[in-house]
C-alpha cells in the first residue's frame, strides 16, 4: 500500500511539473510572439502594401515598404488586381485560435503581409526563369498580394492570363477556383450523370463549383438565398434551393456528392440526403463569429471520425497550390466554360472595408481589389 501511495504521489507530481512546464513554455512563446513592425527602416525603394502589426481589421494599414527584388527563380509582378478570400480574414483575426499556435503567431502575427490571389504584368525575371518574360500578363497566388508588387516563384502557382480575361477576373481565380476544381474532381470524383449538391452556391468557391461540376456532366443543385437564385441558375445549375424556404437536408432527393461551403447543417442531417456510397466534402469552416478555438476543424475531425464507421466518404479538403490546375482554369476561362462572378471591387487603400464585407459571409462570387 505504501509503495502504491508513493507511485501515485510521484505520478501526480510529474503531471504537475509537466503542466507547469507547458504553462511556462506557452507563456514565453506568447510574449516572444512578435513581428518586425517596430524595427522597420524607411524603404530605399518603396512600394505601397497592406500590413498589419496586430490582429484585427482595425489594425490594417496601407504603408510604404521595400519593393521586392526577384531571386534567380522568381519573377517580379506589377500587381493590377488582387482578390479577398475567407482565408485572408482568418489571418487578419487570427481565428480559429488554434492557428495562432500553428506558427501564425500567438500574440501578434509573425507575417505582417496579407493577400494571396493576384493578377498583373511581369516586369523582371530571375536569371534561371524561362517560363515567363517581361511584359507577360500572369495570375496566381503569392503571399503579400495586397501590394503593388509581388515576387512569386516562376515554377510556383503562376500561369499566363488568357487575353480575353480581365485582370480583375483572373485575380479572383486562384484560391476559390482551385478549391472548387479540386473539390469536384479530386475529392468528389464527380462523374457524368451524378447528382451534386453545392451548399453555398453563390459564394466565391460555390460559383466556380457550379460551373465546374456542370462541365463534368453532373446534374447540379445549388443552395443559396432568394436574391441569388437567378445568378446560380445563370451559372448552369439544374435546380436551385432557396434555403430560407426549404431545408435541403429534409428533402427526399439523394445526392452522389455534397460540396458544403457553409457548414450550417449537422453531419447527420447531410448524411440523410447522401447516397449510401456518396461523398460529403466539407469546404467552408463556418462564419467569422463561429471560429472559437477550432472553428471548422472541429467539424472536420468529426467527419473524419464518422467516415470510419459509415459507407459514405466524408471529410474536409484544403486546396493544394497547382500551376497545372491554374493553367487548366485559364483554358476554361478562355473557352467560356468558366466565368468569374465579381460582386464588388475596392481600391488597395480600401482593403479593410473589403475584408469586413467578406467577413459578413454574403458576398456574391468574389470581391476584388484593384491596384492603380
Amino acid at each position: 500500500m505504501k509503495v502504491l501511495k508513493r507511485v501515485l504521489k510521484w505520478i501526480t507530481g510529474a503531471i504537475l511539473v509537466l503542466l507547469l512546464v507547458a504553462f511556462l513554455v506557452g507563456f514565453i512563446a506568447y510574449w516572444r510572439s512578435t513581428n518586425d513592425c517596430s524595427h522597420t527602416a524607411a524603404p530605399a525603394n518603396p512600394m505601397k502594401a497592406i500590413v498589419y502589426c496586430d490582429y484585427g481589421v482595425a489594425n490594417l494599414k496601407l504603408e510604404e515598404i521595400e519593393k521586392p527584388v526577384p531571386n534567380d527563380d522568381q519573377i517580379l509582378v506589377r500587381v493590377r488586381a488582387a482578390s479577398v478570400n475567407p482565408y485572408d480574414w482568418h489571418f487578419v483575426e487570427g481565428t480559429p485560435y488554434v492557428i495562432r499556435a500553428m506558427s501564425v503567431g500567438l500574440r501578434k502575427p509573425k507575417d505582417t503581409r496579407l493577400g494571396v490571389d493576384f493578377a498583373g504584368t511581369v516586369e523582371a525575371v530571375g536569371k534561371n526563369v524561362t517560363e515567363f518574360k517581361p511584359g507577360d500578363e500572369v495570375f496566381g497566388g503569392k503571399g503579400g498580394a495586397f501590394a503593388e508588387y509581388v515576387c512569386p516563384r516562376a515554377a510556383g502557382s503562376v500561369a499566363l492570363k488568357p487575353p480575353s480575361v480581365t485582370f480583375e477576373q483572373a485575380a479572383s481565380m486562384n484560391i476559390a477556383g482551385i478549391t472548387a476544381l479540386q473539390a469536384v474532381r479530386d475529392k468528389g470524383k464527380v462523374q457524368p450523370g451524378q447528382t451534386v449538391l453545392i451548399n453555398g452556391a453563390s459564394g466565391g468557391v460555390g460559383t466556380f463549383a457550379v460551373q465546374i461540376a456542370k462541365s463534368f456532366g453532373a446534374d447540379v443543385t445549388g443552395v443559396c438565398s432568394a436574391r441569388n437564385i437567378d445568378l446560380v441558375r445563370s451559372l448552369g445549375a439544374d435546380h436551385v434551393i432557396d434555403y430560407t424556404k426549404q431545408d435541403f437536408t429534409k428533402s427526399d432527393q439523394k445526392y452522389d456528392v455534397i460540396l458544403d461551403n457553409v457548414a450550417n447543417h449537422s453531419l447527420t442531417d447531410c448524411r440523410r440526403v447522401l447516397k449510401p456510397n456518396g461523398v460529403y466534402v466539407l469546404i467552408g469552416g463556418g462564419g467569422a463569429d463561429e471560429q472559437g478555438l477550432l472553428g471548422g476543424l472541429a467539424k472536420a475531425l468529426k467527419a473524419a471520425l464518422l467516415a470510419k464507421f459509415v459507407s459514405q466518404k466524408m471529410g474536409m479538403m484544403m486546396a493544394e497550390p497547382s500551376n497545372k490546375d491554374l493553367t487548366l482554369l485559364a483554358d476554361m476561362m478562355q473557352s467560356g466554360k468558366l466565368k468569374p462572378v465579381i460582386d464588388r471591387t475596392y481600391k488597395l487603400e480600401q482593403v479593410p472595408d473589403a475584408i469586413r464585407y467578406v467577413e459578413q459571409g454574403h458576398a456574391r462570387g468574389k470581391v476584388v481589389i484593384t491596384v492603380d
